[in-house]
């Protein structure tokens, strides 16, 4: 916050701008000034001074206080160590109120982004906490230590059967979750588990296995201990030690558990995809072969050592080129024997033990089934393999065709790997050294003729022999693995996919490229299944959640699998060709996706040594983790996998049946071979896995789907290590961000009223079975004592907002104590609403009796009027004379008023006859009154007859007078109205002389308005293309963001060498701030404002004024976003204020000195209790110029708030006024009195 003293010493410091710009020195002030200025910034309203999140290359985001707005953003000093930075607004976020809070499901933060996310996994980790929530997606950190006790039999007890949000966060949650939803729904369901290699994908795919097993494989026996013995089998033949992780699986598997009708385990399935064959032949430095080949040398008896001519890791050409250390336990005792490891190191770590594993890999395989025989093939053939990669090839010197032969110093390697294999050793040196073609053309048809191999021909075809020979053998054990968990039925299951995760290391090839592939496919997945699949469900139901951004990567995956442009399709042409090579296979890519964003050539790349590779050596692939530059000089090669036929023949007349079994054996997931014409037709790998793939895909499309994102916390695998930056990579990568907003507004937890009706149907009484479905719901949910705002009615669903999984499982949980308890809690709610509806009952009984009273009251009264219509009837004569003189002397004041119309002398002459004739009738209603005999009514008809002659004959002479009068009259007005007529032609000939003079006003007013519309449309068009290029830019900045931070993290990790980024051009946000011969970009917020209130210079003034407001509606666009109520309107101006397009047209109407005055109504936010209609207040402004002065906000309830420029700038409308779209607004601009009088009435002062 910034305080008098320092904002005066501030003033007093030189200025650091531009030498060349005039009078851009800031104003000296006097004390008086001083004095208001330390009012200014230290407003109880300012927002100086509060604490944010600033991005970070090292921690991510690390906290620090707002000192200053800037130019484009803000000047802050970090909490650490006091450290002046400047941050823009994109690079800045909102902090909780308590920075060491924590919660268990993130959707609970007030301030949703990615900063207090990561903030949360920062905090929850620092406790010991691995894993949090966002809704029902589980995010879990790898420690890279043990947990005593976290994941024990105990711990596994406690969480069956509680609801997400009962207990702390944990795996075991979410698989509980889906064993409940697959019993619920009759639904299979799948768990997948993502992340980066060291992750810790593969213990949280075994930690639901044993949870689902223990809990409900105890009837299922012998299976119950294969499914969890599958583990040490698969990750000793599929896991291997990399430059990042121990552990890594270089394979896909998914792992189905399937459940009987009464829900106990019944068996599993295994289904594994893209196996890395090309690490058996070749790995990188200072990484591992598979564990397999490590295990079989530490831990094989010494009887068999000898048998199998195993040796010193070193001693393997499979081996060699890699590291060679073996893996113990800190705690480990037994240890490899020192004749096998006397030239290797050894390394620790809590989960690999080559020695120990390899005893438990034995177990596993006797108790999977695998018999002693099977075993010993299995040793014999991996043996072989590494036997088989020590044969080396030379030139032939005296072969004439130019063949090669097998060197003289490995010819042992070459018996030992052909009696391990069950070959004979010269048709294993033959199958080696030359292929079998067959004639089609030429001499006898089918004839068989042996083509010598080069040395570098005969490698490859050994490496290939090795791979194929590994890959079916893993085949193999996969398919015994699955034979030893058999199910007979299946009512469902739970699959667990654990897929190695998105790679980037300083060398990408073709494992890297599919690999990632099958990411983003999955990341795709997600987004359709959680963001744009829930968001159309939220539309179709009728919900109103607002639309969430995300980053979409169909185009990406378009880029790999569209036909005959797609790079999988290119690459599979490529090997068809006769002289195949990468670099055509990468220039073809290049011209067929030319203009395809998410493909670029290598010198794009931020590595330096990427940028130094061919175009046609290297593809540059934006995903949506960030780009990855791919070396492609193997890619033709590993995508074939086909062998030699002489190969194919070779192992056919192998020894051993199992081996040839292999090969003929289709356990492969997709059938890959066949044989046409004596060649071999064989799928590429790449076509292999897309298959594999898109089955994958299509079994979790029918699944219900659960997510685990896995994070790894540091590049080194320190245990408790948190490394911000890395973190905060990921879960971006992961999408959590976009989740994160989606769920806080969405309702992650569903179901239908048909089906919640079904589950409780068998179990109702009578009274509640009557119901239909909806009610029914509604029933249950007041039983649960929920609020309206938990959950929201949608057509044919209801949704339960995040935070509520307990009630909801509360409600769908099928057991009969909850049902009993929640039909007792629907039962009493539905009787209570029954009482209120008998008392209305008995109201309505009150009221029928009011009711029948107000009635009885009505009858007498037409009894009474019955009544008078009988004496009526008795008394008619008297009446109708009574009646009659009544009416004619009603018919003498006709006498008087034509007598008031005469002149004065007229009266004078018939005022007596009228007075006499006048005082006859009242004497004869007098009398009609008195007289009640017959022979005294008629006299009194003879008299009225008279008297009527009387009055007849007096009203005519009176009219005769009246007419002679008027006579007179219209004469004289006939005068009057002569010369009326001519001061009217007069007063006709000016107003048609006016009207032309409106006509032709409005004609000019038409087209200005149409001119102005015209504007308009331009203005707009502009603007939406000013947007199309903004968003573009913005894309192109999260895409550069994506690819700085992985440069950065393999910079870090692998210690490559990042390329000089090119020096920037100014961008237009500089220029921005530069008003005319002024650049004020360096002057500081409170600068500004000193200018504005003390500056004689105009010009200066008004370029202040313009960069002034131009922060304050940056930084309050920024202060909205970061707002914890986005619903709510800003409370600065109505959002009729800012929702309104600016045109240049406007800003030629406002006049810099002219005094204008609004007022707009609002919708405040609240409702009205009593009327439940949307509560309103009013807002006053007073623009002095083109900028607010003055303004009041009038709310419902709320004290008034005046405000005023100078001293409340951070809380008043900082739009110009030609951006407001008052001067549009009908009826919103008053008078200047009106708004002063409101001013004065709410205690504003006159001296402001």
């Amino acid at each position: 916050m910034h305080t008098g003293k320092a904002v005066s010493q501030r003033r007093t410091k030189p200025r650091d701008l531009a030498m060349n710009l005039p009078n851009l020195e800031p104003p000296k002030n006097s004390q008086k000034h001083r004095k208001k200025m330390e009012i200014n910034t230290d407003s109880k309203n300012s927002d100086f001074g509060q604490i944010v999140w600033i991005s970070d290359p090292a921690d991510g985001f690390v906290a620090a206080r707002v000192t200053d707005i800037s130019q484009d953003g803000f000047t802050l000093a970090t909490l650490a160590n006091n450290e002046t930075v400047q941050r823009r607004y994109d690079e800045t976020f909102a902090t909780e109120e308590d920075l060491a809070k924590s919660a268990e499901d993130n959707c609970a933060l007030m301030h949703l982004n990615e900063a207090t996310l990561l903030n949360n996994c920062r905090v929850r980790y620092a406790n010991g906490k691995i894993y949090s929530y966002v809704a029902n997606i589980l995010i879990s950190i790898n420690p890279y230590q043990p947990i005593d006790g976290f994941y024990s039999s105990e711990t596994i007890k406690s969480y069956r059967g509680k609801s997400l949000g009962q207990m702390e966060p944990h795996i075991f949650a979410i698989s509980d979750k889906a064993y409940r939803e697959m019993r619920r729904n009759k639904m299979s369901q799948s768990i997948i588990v993502s992340g980066e290699s060291g992750a810790g994908k593969t213990e949280s795919q075994k930690a639901v296995l044993r949870y689902l097993c223990e809990n409900w494989g105890a009837e299922a026996g012998p299976i119950q201990q294969r499914l969890l013995e599958t583990n040490p089998i698969l990750e000793a033949f599929g896991n291997a030690k990399t430059l990042r992780n121990n552990n890594s699986s270089r394979f896909g598997k998914f792992v189905q558990i399937h459940f009987a009708e009464n829900g106990t385990v019944a068996g599993g399935f295994i289904s594994h995809y893209l196996l890395e064959t090309s690490r058996v032949c070749r790995q990188a430095a200072n990484e591992r072969n598979y564990h397999i080949f490590y295990q079989l040398i530490a831990g094989m008896p010494a009887d068999l050592y000898q048998k199998l001519a195993l040796g010193l890791p070193e001693t393997f050409n499979y081996l060699k080129h890699g590291s060679t250390a073996f893996f113990v336990h800190p705690k480990s005792s037994p240890r490899p024997n020192a004749e096998r490891t006397s030239k290797s190191v050894f390394s620790t770590d809590t989960m690999v033990d080559d020695y120990q594993d390899f005893a438990r890999l034995q177990k596993a395989l006797t108790l999977s089934g695998i018999s002693n025989d099977e075993q010993m093939f299995i040793w014999g053939t991996i043996a072989g393999i590494l036997h088989l990669g020590n044969i080396e090839f030379e030139e032939n010197v005296g072969d004439s065709r130019g063949g090669c032969r097998v060197t003289p110093n490995t010819e042992r390697s070459l018996a030992h790997a052909a009696r391990l294999l069950g070959l004979e050793e010269e048709e294993m040196k033959l199958g080696l050294c030359a292929r079998i073609m067959q004639a089609t053309k030429g001499g006898v048809k089918g004839t068989l003729i042996r083509v010598p191999l080069k040395a570098h021909e005969a490698a490859a075809g050994r490496d290939a022999l090795a791979k194929t020979i590994y890959s079916k053998l893993f085949d193999w054990l996969v398919a015994a693995i699955n034979k030893s968990i058999p199910f007979e039925t299946s009512s469902g299951y739970i699959g667990v996919l654990d897929v190695a995760g998105f790679e980037f290391f300083a060398v990408n090839s073709f494992e890297q490229f599919c690999i990632n592939f099958c990411n983003e496919k999955l990341q795709n997945f997600f987004n359709e299944r959680i963001l744009k699949q829930e968001q159309e469900l939220y539309a179709e139901e009728g919900l109103h959640v607002p639309k969430i951004e995300f980053s979409d990567n169909h185009d990406c995956i378009q880029l790999f699998e569209a036909k005959a442009t797609g790079l999988f399709d290119l690459l599979d042409e490529e090997i068809k060709l006769p002289r195949a090579t990468f670099q055509h296979f990468t220039q073809r890519a290049h011209e067929a996706n030319q203009k395809h964003f998410r493909l670029d050539t290598p010198r794009k790349s931020k590595i330096k040594a990427h940028r130094e590779m061919r175009d046609d050596e290297g593809l540059l692939i934006r995903h949506y983790a960030g780009s990855v530059c791919y070396e492609t000089r193997y890619f033709v090669e590993k995508n074939n996998d086909q062998l030699h036929n002489s190969l194919e023949i070779l192992i056919e007349q192998s020894s051993f049946p199992l081996l040839v079994a292999l090969f003929n054996s289709n356990t492969d997931p997709a059938p890959i071979s066949s044989k046409t014409g004596g060649k071999l037709k064989s799928l590429t790998v790449g076509a292999k896995f897309k298959s594999q793939l898109a089955a994958l895909l299509e079994k979790l499309n029918d699944t219900g789907t659960h997510f685990v994102r896995c994070i790894k916390p540091n590049n080194q695998m320190k245990a408790w290590t948190f490394d911000g930056a890395a973190i905060l990579s990921q879960l971006q990568c992961a999408g959590i961000t976009s989740v994160l907003r989606l769920m806080q507004q969405g309702f992650p937890s569903r179901t239908s009223f048909a089906s919640l009706y079904s589950t409780y149907e068998s179990r109702l009484p009578p009274n509640l079975a009557r119901l239909d479905a909806r009610l029914f719901s509604k029933c249950l949910f007041h039983a649960l004592g929920l609020e309206q705002r938990d959950f929201q009615f949608g057509l044919t669903k209801v949704f339960f907002r995040a935070g509520k999984f307990v009630e909801f499982d509360m409600m769908m949980r099928q057991d009969a104590e909850t049902m009993t308890q929640l039909i007792a809690k629907a039962n009493g709610w539905l009787i209570k609403a029954r009482w209120r509806k008998a008392q209305y009952g008995a109201w309505s009984v009150i009221k029928l009796r009011n009711k029948i009273a107000y009635r009885f009251e009505a009858a007498k009264k037409i009894q009474a009027w019955t009544r008078g219509c009988l004496v009526r009837k008795r008394f008619a004569k008297r009446l109708t004379v009574y009646r009659k003189s009544l009416a004619l002397w009603e018919q003498a004041k006709e006498i008087n008023e034509i007598l008031n119309n005469l002149n004065d002398a007229s009266k004078a002459t018939w005022g007596s006859s009228v007075n006499s004739t006048t005082c006859d009738l009242e004497s004869l209603v007098q009398t009609i009154k008195k007289v009640s005999l017959p022979q005294e009514i008629a006299e009194v008809g003879k008299a009225y007859e008279k008297l009527a002659k009387q009055v007849d004959a007096m009203i005519s002479a009176l009219k005769q007078q009246a007419k002679n009068d008027e006579m007179a009259e219209v004469v004289r007005r006939r005068k009057e109205a002569e010369d009326k007529e001519r001061r009217e032609a007069e007063e006709r000939a000016a107003a048609e002389k006016e009207r032309e003079m409106r006509r032709k006003a409005e004609v000019e007013r038409e087209r200005a308005q149409k001119e102005y519309e015209a504007q308009l449309v331009a203005q707009l068009e502009k603007e939406a293309a000013e947007r199309a290029a903004e968003k573009k830019v913005a894309a192109k900045k999260e895409q550069d963001r994506l690819d700085a931070m992985v440069s950065s993290r393999l910079a870090t990790s692998d210690g490559v060498a990042l390329a000089p980024e090119p020096a920037q051009a100014q961008t237009s946000t500089a220029t921005s701030s530069s008003h005319g011969k002024y650049d004020l970009s360096n002057w500081k917020y409170a600068d500004l404002r000193d200018a504005i209130n003390t500056s004689q210079d105009l010009n200066l003034l008004v370029a202040c004024k313009e960069e002034f407001h131009r922060r304050l509606r940056i930084y309050n666009d920024w202060k909205s976003k970061n707002s914890a109520k986005r619903d709510e309107p800003p409370t600065r101006a109505p959002l009729a204020v800012y929702n309104q397009p600016s045109t240049s047209t406007e800003v030629a109407l406002v006049s810099p000195k002219a005094n204008r005055y609004f007022k707009v109504s609002f919708v405040s936010g609240g409702t009205d209790k009593r009327t439940g209609t949307a509560q309103s207040g009013m807002w006053y402004a007073h623009f002095a110029g083109r900028y607010c002065e003055r303004q009041i906000s009038l709310r419902p309830f709320l004290m008034p708030q005046l405000l005023v420029a100078g001293k409340d700038d951070l809380n008043m409308c900082e739009l110009p006024l030609e951006q407001t779209g008052l001067l549009r607004k009908k009826g919103a601009e008053i008078s200047e009195q009106e708004f002063e009088s409101q001013w004065l009435h709410y205690g504003g002062k006159t001296n402001f």
